[in-house]
């Protein structure tokens, strides 16, 4: 397979380096990823996105998420063009809001209330806030590891970070009840809220599902202290279950924070809540100028009716579940031990005896240039676009990305 191009992409990153601080910043800066990995790309479509140079990759990680139904979802676009037209960023919200309110209520299963924000973290800091605002206490209890966003009383990074950002933060270790009961302990009359991911997806480590014992742990504690129970939706939500992610396991949450794929790659995101919470809902002050954004509105209307009327969750895992079998068979063809993890519809693979990543990033190299797009720490996830051809080619280059780590 010839080598491919990045002559368009190299001069952009120069460009770039120029007039943007490294060129680039957080989570999507290439200079973290395999060095084959483009930085820049010029569009997508369905399950399939193509970079500045014009190669072509089946995409496994959808934007980091938002791509939930496929890029250019003809649905959505069109319900997004539609709103353009009439007005976006207004003096206040269109009538979409209301219509967007009503069927997220209607379809999360803990949710009597909704408001909306822009990006996940708006989101987390909005939930906490109102669980503060409740309860008139300061404490969350958050897992060891986990993220919730990119400000300082979250941020994976402590630069420019003061101890008193963080200093009402007390840390458990997610599915260790014990642990998650003694932070709650060292919390005692100050417990505000438990703060906890749909799923354990830490980056670069196995994932975890959390267990039955564990949720109703959390669930008790709350209830016995009068806090809040907030589940961290943003990056699993409508993926494994449109109704909430721990509906599963009988546990519902008190606040919910949802961004990433409600819009299908529309800036939204969105808090829901039980009715003990509306009047501290009502009376804390977030906002944000473009939070009331109506297209992005309009693309989550169509986004959530189509996740619900052709049941995308249970497509994603049918889906996953061929993925994950075809990766074990093939790299077992090798004789290589990998480790995947997590819920299928958002997979991560892991190599043992890997400590500095040097197999996968071989891996995903190698699947790369085979056009498919991968990641070799972080979590990954399927759209309702990707197809079983998606699936047979990702699996054909695995093949190939297993001989070459074969090889190391």
């Amino acid at each position: 397979m010839p080598e491919l191009s990045r002559t368009r992409d190299a001069a952009l990153r120069e460009r770039a380096n120029k007039v943007v601080p490294s060129g680039m910043w957080g989570h999507l800066h290439a200079a973290k990823l395999p060095e084959a990995y483009p930085q820049f790309f010029r569009r997508g479509e369905g399950g399939v996105l193509w970079d500045v140079d014009g190669n072509r990759y089946v995409d496994f990680m959808c934007s980091w998420g938002p791509n939930l139904l496929g890029h250019h979802h003809p649905e959505v676009e069109e319900a997004a063009e539609r709103q353009r037209r009439d007005g976006d960023c207004l003096n206040g919200p269109a009538e979409v809001m209301v219509e967007l309110a009503e069927l997220v209520v209607d379809m999360v299963g803990h949710a009597d209330w909704t408001q909306f924000q822009k990006n996940g973290t708006d989101a987390t800091t909005t939930c906490v806030t109102i669980a503060r605002a409740a309860t008139g206490r300061r404490k969350i209890l958050v897992a060891k590891g986990a993220y919730h966003g990119a400000v300082p009383w979250c941020s994976p990074s402590l630069l420019g970070v003061a101890a008193e950002d963080r200093a009402h933060l007390v840390y458990f270790t997610f599915n260790d009840v014990e642990s998650l009961e003694a932070a709650a302990k060292i919390a005692g009359d100050d417990l505000a809220g438990i703060l906890v991911s749909a799923f354990r997806h830490d980056f670069g480590f196995d994932q975890q599902l959390p267990t039955v014992e564990f949720a109703r742990a959390a669930r008790r504690i709350c209830d016995g202290r009068g806090a809040a129970l907030i589940i961290d939706e943003v990056r699993a939500g409508f993926r494994l279950n449109a109704a909430g992610s721990w509906e599963g396991l009988g546990v519902r949450p008190d606040l919910s924070a949802w961004s990433k794929a409600i819009a299908n790659g529309y800036a939204l995101a969105a808090v829901t809540g039980a009715n003990r919470l509306r009047d501290a809902a009502s009376q804390v002050f977030v906002t944000g100028s473009f939070w009331a954004g109506a297209v992005a509105m309009a693309a989550a209307v169509a986004t959530l009716k189509v996740v619900r009327r052709d049941d995308v969750p249970t497509r994603l895992a049918r889906l996953g579940q061929l993925l994950r079998e075809g990766l074990e068979t093939r790299s077992r063809q090798f004789g290589l031990s990998i480790r995947q993890s997590g819920p299928v519809q958002m997979p991560t693979l892991l190599f043992d005896d890997d400590p500095d990543c040097r197999k996968g990033f071989a891996f995903c190299n190698a699947m790369l240039a085979r056009g498919v797009y991968f990641h070799p720490k972080h979590n990954m996830f399927l759209c309702a676009a990707h197809s079983e051809a998606d699936i047979a080619a990702a699996l054909d280059a695995a093949e190939h990305g297993f001989s070459v780590v074969a090889a190391l």
